[in-house]
């Protein structure tokens, strides 16, 4: 499905199971924008698998302008207890650097946030790392304020491999 949008020559599909290349390189390049690639262990192969096998675990949408894919947004559904709704946890959101400030990461974000609409969701929610001025400043023009008091947890790799064996 590709859906129109008002910038010229912009449009917004659903990725399909022969995207996965192009995501991978999508992940890749954001990564080494953050300066993690060293932690991109994902492989097209994972990508199909977990995407778009049997159990969907993410959505990904592609940005195409004039039919070239310039950009992705990557997201799952989360659950608010206190809302009792689901939302959407945006994983992944990127343009390609020459393709910034067109408005395309504005209309892939625009798209999400109508998605959530029309789903009777209660929220997007996300995460941006402290450095990265030019998302923040862009996240805080369009109205998305940051969850003081709240700070992200993470339990993977040995860590965690070691605190699943404490249940007993």
């Amino acid at each position: 499905m590709t859906i129109t949008t008002s910038l010229p020559d912009l449009n917004i599909r659903h990725a399909t199971v022969e995207d996965c290349q192009t995501i991978l390189g999508f992940i890749v390049e954001l990564a080494i924008y953050e300066k993690l690639e060293h932690e991109v262990v994902a492989t097209t192969a994972t990508l199909e698998e977990t995407l778009f096998g049997a159990t969907r675990y993410a959505q990904c949408i592609i940005a195409e302008y004039q039919s070239k894919p310039v950009g992705y947004a990557l997201f799952f559904n989360n659950f608010s207890t206190f809302t009792g709704r689901p939302g959407i946890y945006l994983e992944d959101l990127y343009v390609r650097p020459k393709m910034r400030g067109k408005g395309f990461g504005k209309n892939l974000l625009a798209y999400l946030a109508k998605l959530a609409v029309d789903s009777n969701f209660t929220r997007v929610e996300w995460s941006v790392l402290d450095w990265n001025k030019p998302a923040i400043d862009f996240y805080r023009s369009i109205g998305a304020q940051p969850m003081e008091g709240w700070t992200a947890q993470r339990l993977d790799g040995n860590q965690l491999q070691a605190f699943a064996k404490e249940f007993k």
